[in-house]
């Protein structure tokens, strides 16, 4: 059947999001054609702002509408233990857990030769300047247990231990092949707590 085009441009853009697939697209373009319109009006100014004032944190490299996020800022939260992931969402999914309390390093993406996603375009050089500076005792390599993930990780072990820094691996309580964003809290404290040394 052929849609009006507003609504099949709708479904074309809803599909284009990850996990959503042509049935998902258009149930949600359906459900906003039946909304009321200040919903469907908030919905469309909160994607039309999203990338106005939000930034990189420079610490850290976490989403943040600030210069410096509010991880970084909070002076409660230990120097010595710097936690390293893919994305900025992975930060939320260790911070669920309550356990952590150290700092994040989040790298924007996994080491993938194939997509040409080489150590040039991840955040890898500030992590090995906080490292340099000294304070640093321990980094964690919370990267997802694919092949990516453990590729960056062992990348990134090899760049780290001659820097005299420990450095461990999450446990893998977290199933191979998954992505850390859809842990469950007990699963991301465990996987935490069995972190060992890489």
């Amino acid at each position: 059947m052929d849609y009006p085009a507003p609504v099949a441009r709708l479904i074309d853009e809803l599909r284009r999001l990850p996990g959503i697939g042509p049935k998902s697209a258009q149930r949600i373009a359906f459900h906003l054609l039946r909304a009321a319109r200040e919903d469907t009006d908030r919905l469309s100014a909160a994607v039309g702002e999203l990338l106005n004032g939000i930034r990189v944190c420079s610490l850290c490299n976490a989403v943040t509408d600030r210069e410096v996020c509010p991880t970084c800022s909070d002076a409660t939260r230990h120097d010595r233990i710097v936690c390293v992931v893919e994305e900025p969402h992975e930060v939320h999914a260790i911070e669920k857990t309550g356990d952590f309390r150290g700092r994040y390093h989040v790298l924007h993406g996994a080491l993938s030769p194939l997509q040409g996603v080489g150590p040039d375009e991840l955040r890898i050089q500030g992590l090995l300047d906080r490292i340099r500076r000294g304070g640093v005792e321990e980094a964690i390599l919370a990267t997802s247990p694919t092949v990516e993930g453990e590729a960056t990780a062992v990348y990134l072990s090899r760049l780290l231990k001659p820097l005299g820094v420990r450095v461990s691996r999450i446990a893998m309580g977290l199933p191979v092949g998954s992505d850390i964003e859809w842990a469950d809290e007990v699963t991301m404290a465990k996987a935490l707590e069995g972190r060992r040394e890489y």
